[in-house]
């Protein structure tokens, strides 16, 4: 989004006074979403995510300044355009500028970066470095006012992605008579934004609509300030959550007219992040309505855009999303790919819950499950979880916990299982054909039924995998996608590149 803000004249300021008003609008601009506005307004200093900031000839405590105003542009726009290390690169400009007010005492101007540095390592999904260095700015933060409002704001986001709701319910409801002194229209709606998402999780396993209509009101609390603020970015983002407690109340045309709205809003300032995270919301409303093929097809285009956002959580969100959209279409190996692809990108970040949840979600999807892998699933979704406050995941473990121990009771018969146990010869033969289909199985769900990705994961040719399939699995033929005849002119190129080879 583009807004039309007043030029700024600096031709009578020095140096250093042009350099401080330029971040003071930038962070202006930042907040109601102006992000092009913002890196605009640094002018000479900065002018695109990736390159350090001008300082040569500032005095020290601007040059400080200066690179922490860049270090939050960095992480914001980095976040919105969806660009490779700009979190890595935002912390290293605050941890610079820290470092300086460190050296002079300044204890509240450390404190204010912290908040800052600690939601660069929410964006990547590290929630436990995340939340310690907001506990250790508010120690610091003694005064009532924006710095402290947006500390526990954001640590109420963390304890949220973090399925902690009753913490972060009470952070906000504890802290609520500073958010109503706040004139910031962005930090008072993103208050009420987030306040609707705790209320919302907390109702989801009771169904409780008082919760649900509380939500419902604190969402358009948060538009109105949103829409004072100028910001389009986050309206979408409240027209987004708006849509997910439509779905759970199952009012799925207003649920979609909702997300239409919130895709419009995005597209019109370009967000590609945001585009996907209401794309994963409407394939979760296809998936409500029993549309599987809608969700699938919306779903992984979710996960291709935020495959390239740095941003696992919501990668791992997306990736859970398309797994149930494979699962319910019978799609059992790339189903599982997908979860298992999920808790790994979850649990790279040291986002235990969200790696949890995707393991808690194969279970309950998947019915074609090696035993041991249904029994690590719920080991791992068990320890994982454990910190959660969500009634609804607890319900899940317990359902899925039944799930499991049913199926490991229930594997072998009383004959099987004698003979298990006795001394018996091994068909080698058999187990390494079975072994040798297990290997191909699951290459083929990687590649999306693509021989040639297939071959290329196992090391081998085309030629020689469609052979083995053809000859020794005829069961995996279906797992593959279907073979394209090549045209006389395709064969009489490649025939003339061989022969010139």
């Amino acid at each position: 989004m583009r807004i039309t803000s007043p030029k700024l004249h600096t031709s009578h300021l020095t140096a250093n006074e042009e350099a401080l008003v330029r971040c003071q609008t930038a962070l202006e601009l930042k907040d109601k979403g102006d992000y092009e506005g913002a890196r605009e307004a640094m002018g000479q200093f900065w002018s695109r995510v990736g390159e350090r900031p001008e300082t040569n000839g500032l005095h020290s405590s601007v040059a400080a300044e200066l690179l922490l105003s860049v270090g939050i542009l960095t992480g914001w726009i980095g976040s919105k355009e969806g660009m490779e290390q700009a979190q890595e690169i935002a912390k290293n400009f605050i941890s610079e500028s820290i470092t300086f007010h460190e050296s002079i005492g300044d204890t509240r101007k450390v404190a204010s970066a912290r908040v800052e540095l600690a939601y660069c390592y929410w964006r990547e999904g590290a929630l436990d470095e995340a939340r310690i260095m907001l506990n250790e700015a508010l120690e610091k933060l003694n005064t009532e006012g924006n710095t402290r409002a947006r500390a526990l704001l954001r640590l109420a986001i963390v304890e949220c992605s973090a399925s902690r709701y009753n913490d972060a319910l009470k952070i906000l409801t504890d802290h609520g008579t500073l958010f109503k002194k706040i004139t910031n229209h962005a930090v008072t709606g993103a208050y009420h934004n987030q306040l609707a998402m705790v209320l919302r999780k907390l109702a989801g396993a009771q169904n409780t609509n008082n919760y649900f209509q509380r939500a419902i009101r604190e969402y358009e609390e948060a538009d109105a300030h949103f829409k004072r603020a100028h910001n389009i970015v986050f309206r979408a983002n409240v027209k987004n959550n708006v849509a997910n407690i439509l779905r759970q109340l199952s009012r799925f045309k207003e649920a979609q007219k909702s997300l239409e709205e919130a895709r419009r809003l995005m597209l019109s300032v370009k967000e590609k992040i945001g585009i996907a995270q209401i794309d994963d919301t409407r394939a979760q409303v296809f998936l409500a309505e029993k549309k599987f093929k809608e969700a699938e097809a919306v779903a992984k285009g979710a996960v291709k855009v935020l495959e390239k956002s740095g941003q696992q959580c919501l990668l791992a969100d997306a990736l859970i999303t398309h797994g149930i959209a494979l699962a319910r279409l019978k799609q059992n190996e790339r189903a599982q790919f997908t979860f298992q692809k999920a808790i790994e990108v979850a649990h790279q970040v040291g986002a235990l819950n969200k790696a949890g949840l995707a393991a808690l979600t194969l279970i309950e999807e998947l019915e074609e499950v090696a035993p041991e892998t249904l029994y690590a699933a719920y080991d791992r979704a068990s320890e994982w979880l454990t910190k959660s406050q969500s009634p609804d995941l607890l319900l899940r473990l317990n359902a899925a916990a039944r799930k499991v121990f049913s199926r490991l009771r229930g594997e072998l018969k009383a004959e099987e299982a004698t003979e298990a146990i006795f001394n018996r010869s091994c068909d080698l033969q058999r187990e390494v054909l079975k072994f040798e289909g297990g290997l191909v199985r699951q290459a083929l769900a990687q590649a999306n039924g693509s021989l040639t990705r297939a071959a290329s994961l196992l090391g081998m040719s085309y030629q020689a995998l469609a052979y083995v399939i053809e000859s020794r699995h005829k069961e995996l033929l279906k797992e593959r996608s279907p073979i394209r005849r090549r045209s006389r002119r395709e064969r009489e190129t490649a025939q003339k590149r061989t022969l010139n080879s």
